[in-house]
Parts: structure tokens; sequence; C-alpha cells
């Protein structure tokens, strides 16, 4: 077998192992992914959320993506922020993690137990992953990675499969005011956003 048939083998071979991993990713997202009921307060925090962030719609930099993070005792916000990786030029500036770097910096601490985390879209993997080492109690999320997947690239692992592989232990919640959540997606600053970025 020539070097170029072998690479082609080889190829397909891990085309059709992985298809099936794609799949059932695909199928567990909406499954898995509520492991604690939603409350209104979650409702009423995640469309304060999204209406935060639907503001960087008027900017040169639109993202849907934005997260909060509470008190899980007393409610009180410590901390929110969006997306920064443009701006940043900083890829693991997800807006999940860049609010978690502003709120242990506010804080001095690595360490976010007894907080609770809101973001507008569920946490991508290294996003879950960071959640996790940072010992959040709660994650609530509103579309799901799913969604996000419509319009552009994402790593389909559920963020429940992920706390469930895991050691550390963090509720997951969600989706919730998936509709509402949306909006950021479909607004048109950030549908020409998505064009450019597949011409690119």
């Amino acid at each position: 077998m020539t070097f170029s048939a072998r690479r082609n083998f080889l190829r397909t071979l891990s085309l059709s192992l992985a298809a099936p991993l794609a799949s059932s990713a695909l199928l567990t997202t909406s499954a898995n992914a509520a492991t604690q009921p939603a409350t209104p307060l979650d409702a009423t925090r995640m469309r304060s959320l999204v209406d935060f962030t639907l503001l960087t719609m008027q900017t040169p930099n639109p993202v849907p993506y934005g997260a909060e993070i509470f008190s899980t005792a007393t409610g009180e916000s410590l901390m929110r922020a969006t997306n920064s990786v443009g701006p940043d030029h900083d890829p693991s500036a997800h807006g999940e993690i860049h609010t978690i770097r502003l709120a242990c910096a506010k804080i001095k601490s690595p360490s976010l137990k007894g907080y609770t985390l809101y973001t507008t879209c569920e946490p991508c993997p290294m996003c879950m992953a960071c959640c996790l080492w940072a010992n959040i109690d709660r994650v609530v999320f509103g579309a799901t990675i799913d969604d996000a997947a419509r319009y552009g690239d994402q790593i389909l692992i559920p963020s429940a499969e992920v706390e469930k592989r895991s050691t550390i232990h963090c509720a997951v919640t969600g989706p919730v005011e998936r509709d509402y959540a949306m909006r950021l997606f479909t607004d048109p600053a950030m549908q020409a956003v998505f064009k450019k970025w597949r011409r690119s």
C-alpha cells in the first residue's frame, strides 16, 4: 500500500469512528443538559444577561456570549462580562472564562465556591472545565451548544457530560429562556459577523 493510499485509508477509518461519537454528542446535549430545574429567578437573571449582552450589537465587536456570576447565598452580582476573544486577541477569552478571570481577580481567589454562573449559551468544554476548576456551585445557560453550532464551529460535548466525567461537581441547568437568548444569534449585527467569519 502506498503512503497516499495508507493516509486515505486511515483518514476514512478515523472519520467512520468519529461519526458515531459526534452523533451521540448531538443526541445527548438536550437529554443530559438539565440536571437541576430552573426557577423563576433563573429566567429573570437570564433575560437581564441577554439584554446586557445585546448591548454589544451596537459596538464594533458584537458577540452572542455573555456571563454573570452571583453569590449563591445572597444573590449579589459579583461580575458580568462578554466574550473578548477579538479585542484581546485571546482564543480562550470566551464569555465564561473572561468573567471568571475578572471575578477571581476581584475577590483575589482562584476559587468561586459559593457562586453561580449564568451564561447566554451552554459552555463549551473549555469553559465548563474552567467552571469546574473554579469550583462554581452551579451553571445556568440560555441557548444550547447545538444552537451555537448552527452559526459557527463548536465542540459538541454537553456541559453536563463534562461535569459527569469530572471528580469536581457543579449543578447544570438549561436551557433557560432559550428563545430569548437566541436573539443574540439572530440579531442583524451578529448575523453580519457570522457571514464574515464564514468567508474568512
